[in-house]
């Protein structure tokens, strides 16, 4: 049963210059992962992170529908859910549920899209329990 969801777009530009900010600067959205994968080609660093940062958005607004009492930071929630790619490259979200304070079972479903100007997440949290 879908337990919540959530979308966000942003535009791609306000990430240009997030290749020369430092590391402890990006760890307080992204994983070390997370930062790697964006800045692993230059070119491609700023649709990168901003699409990954829509895709933390959209989690922290699919969270507000399963756990409307909890008043969880954006910035916490950031750090407890990380993009990856699987093995043949779909994006999935792995989420640290504990540390969120959550012990139902979930499951969540994410993709995301960019054009030349705009990168766009959308993601599903399904209970699972």
């Amino acid at each position: 049963m879908i337990a919540g969801i959530g979308i966000d777009s942003t535009e791609i530009d306000r990430f240009r210059k997030w290749i020369s900010l430092g590391q402890k600067k990006l760890e307080k959205i992204f994983s070390t992962q997370e930062i790697a994968y964006c800045l692993e080609h230059a070119e491609k660093s700023a649709e990168r992170f901003a699409a990954r940062f829509a895709a933390k958005e959209a989690f922290f607004k699919a969270l507000s529908h399963i756990a409307p009492e909890h008043s969880v930071p954006f910035f916490f929630v950031c750090k407890q859910a990380t993009v990856e790619n699987t093995d043949n490259g779909n994006p999935q979200l792995l989420v640290q549920w504990k540390k969120l304070g959550i012990t139902s079972e979930f499951k969540t479903f994410i993709t995301l899209t960019h054009t030349n100007n705009t990168a766009t997440a959308f993601v599903i949290i399904e209970n699972i329990d």
